[in-house]
């Protein structure tokens, strides 16, 4: 494991050199180093910025503008994300009317002192959000720039993910805290405006200084560069850190190919370190409260055996250090650590703690835009939590399914009249209802789904593949698509279409069973009907079809499954040897809604007939699935 860790970390830290021949001529990527200075008065909840940062433009678009977001801007009364929260059917509880109540002192603000690039000073506009900044020299194709910034911030009071003194008593929770270059990718620039929702951020490297009271215990993305001066539980064993006469410390952390950095700083903080290897470390970070204080101690060694069994299934953690550190709002995601609410009970604390950690496999390495594809990072991840959480349960060994409550948190929206589809930007859905339910639930059924369609070794195999192909880079919905295409031989475009750009349910059903001589002839159909109550058009997706039968061979009882791909699949999955017999059958065109399946088995000795028992289609209503003779 050491040496496949170090090689890892090494492909890492050389990605950002060679973004250009990985992602192949269309796929280029930019790269971005910051060093940040950043000092806190504590009393004001105010900071005094630098920033340098060298920016590389490996695009082939010679570029005369560059954005940054200002996320601080959004906790203003009268802000887009006031404006938004006040004005959705159903804003979430933690923001509401809240920006708008803030004073002066309470709000979040960044204000720019003075901006150059190379030197030269430029022309920049504050639009809320974004700080729209032409440049004084064009970044040609191939070229690197340094902008350098000095900027005065205020922490808002933490109502949103990041800031000052949260609803469990934590000083600070600084996610989203500093002035971030707006990704610029093949789509173009990514300048959206904060209104709560997800990120879209640059490949870089990050050196960070944080200067604090001697008193505040931090954690942070990136690793501590001087454990043994700044001591609160960073210190090699054996050392012990000098800090008397000292009013402030500075801390200093190193990030290598990373696309954000995030800190939480207490003056109350234990600090628990927990060795997960050769080479890496767990740090917990939560305030010092018995309510909850033992809980954080028992989750350690779960998060110890959730890590060693999440590389073995999703791939290997190619960094030195991850940091659970208690803030925030619920739980968030960065790189190599997380924000979350510590005052749980002992399962909402270890299932927030798996959610967060897997975020780190699908969306802090593979770095998906997360405002266009919501679903890849909130539904690989929550597919990956249900797994992770059932292992540590005990409950894979029992052969219950994990993604129950995913299937029906879809169905609920599938049936509610608001589901948008998935492919709608996530800062534009009508509702938090259809936002939240789309990207966990559907985007979770999406990648179990496919595992009926090809199978589960295949998509074991296949999602392996899309870890080591695309860490470190920004894919789409069709570079996983492609992933699973070429390890199952199939064509699945049609899967991602439908269940992506559409809002078309499944329902299948047999319909007729009869006798054809020996044989037996099932009359399936896809049905499609109107809901009378919501108008809602159901069951208008196609997909390939699993036929169960069991049935009576002289005295004994067998079961055979009858798979039905469909045309435009232009292949079959291999059996998965969940039953003896496996049969393919001629294919379903997907233009016609009904299918005659022709049994080599007389009506008389069928037991039952079943489509899908694996429930791992998302059939909209399982109780037309099913045949049982009188």
């Amino acid at each position: 494991m050491l040496k496949k860790k170090i090689a890892s970390l090494a492909f890492g830290l050389l990605a950002g050199a060679s973004l250009l021949a990985q992602t192949g001529p269309d796929r280029w990527q930019q790269a971005a180093k910051y060093y940040m200075e950043i000092d806190m008065d504590t009393k004001k909840h105010q900071f005094d910025g630098k920033q340098k940062l060298v920016y590389t433009n490996n695009s082939p678009d010679t570029l005369r503008k560059v954005f940054y977001h200002l996320y601080f801007n959004a906790f203003q009364p009268g802000s887009m994300m006031d404006e938004r929260s006040r004005t959705l059917p159903d804003p979430d509880p933690r923001v509401g009317d809240r920006i708008a109540q803030l004073k002066p002192k309470e709000t979040g603000y960044h204000k720019i002192k003075s901006l150059l690039q190379d030197g030269k000073k430029v022309n920049y506009e504050m639009a809320e959000t974004i700080l729209e900044v032409e440049l004084a020299e064009p970044i040609l194709p191939g070229a690197s720039t340094t902008l350098e910034m000095e900027f005065k911030s205020q922490v808002p009071i933490q109502i949103r993910r990041s800031g000052r003194n949260s609803a469990e008593g934590i000083d600070y929770s600084m996610s989203q805290w500093y002035p971030k270059l707006c990704e610029y990718d093949y789509q173009g620039w990514h300048a959206n405006p904060y209104i709560g929702r997800e990120f879209h951020g640059v490949w870089g490297d990050f050196d960070v200084k944080i200067t604090l009271p001697v008193e505040y215990t931090v954690g942070a993305t990136g690793y501590l560069q001087n454990p043994n001066e700044m001591g609160h539980g960073y210190e090699d064993v054996g050392q012990r850190a000098d800090l008397k006469g000292k009013k402030r410390l500075t801390w200093h952390f190193i990030a290598p190919n990373v696309h954000d950095f995030v800190w939480g700083a207490d003056p109350d903080y234990i600090h628990d370190v927990v060795q997960l290897d050769d080479t890496t470390k767990i740090h917990f970070l939560y305030q010092d409260d018995e309510d909850y204080k033992a809980t954080w101690k028992a989750v350690q060694p779960k998060m110890k055996k959730a890590f060693e069994y999440i590389e073995k299934r999703f791939g290997n953690y190619p960094y030195r250090q991850y940091s659970f550190i208690q803030g925030g709002d619920g739980g968030m995601e960065y790189p190599m650590a997380t924000l979350i609410t510590g005052n749980r009970a002992p399962s909402s604390l270890q299932g927030v703690m798996v959610h967060e950690l897997m975020h780190t496999w699908y969306q802090m390495l593979m770095g998906t835009n997360e405002a266009l594809y919501a679903w890849m990072d909130e539904g690989f991840t929550s597919y990956s939590t249900n797994i992770v959480t059932a292992y540590l349960d005990g409950q894979l060994k029992k052969g219950e399914n994990p993604h129950y409550y995913s299937y029906a948190g879809y169905k609920q929206l599938a049936k509610s009249g608001v589901e948008e589809p998935l492919s709608t930007h996530a800062d534009h859905f009508m509702s938090n209802a259809a936002y939240g339910a789309g990207s966990y639930n559907k985007g979770a059924v999406f990648v179990h789904q496919l595992e009926y369609i090809v199978g589960e070794k295949v998509l074991k195999e296949a999602m392996l593949d899309y870890y080591y192909n695309w860490r470190f880079k920004h894919p789409n919905p069709n570079d996983f698509i492609r992933i699973v295409e070429k390890r199952s031989g199939l064509e699945l475009d049609w899967y991602r279409e439908y269940w992506v750009n559409s809002t078309h349910t499944i329902d299948y059903a047999i319909d007729k069973v009869e006798k054809k001589g020996k044989k037996t002839l099932v009359q399936l159909q896809r049905l499609e009907s109107t809901d009378k109550k919501t108008g809602i058009k159901n069951g208008r997706m196609p997909m390939p079809v699993d036929v169960v039968v069991k049935y009576m061979d002289g005295k004994e009882e067998k079961t055979a499954c009858f798979h039905i791909p469909l045309a435009i699949m232009r292949g079959a999955k291999a059996n998965e040897n969940m039953y003896l017999e496996y049969n393919v059958m001629p294919d379903w065109r997907w233009t016609h809604t009904s299918y005659e399946l022709e049994l080599p088995i007389k009506q008389k000795d069928i037991l039952s007939i079943e489509i899908d028992p694996s429930s791992r289609m998302a059939d909209i209503n399982r109780k037309n699935n099913t045949y049982k003779p009188d």
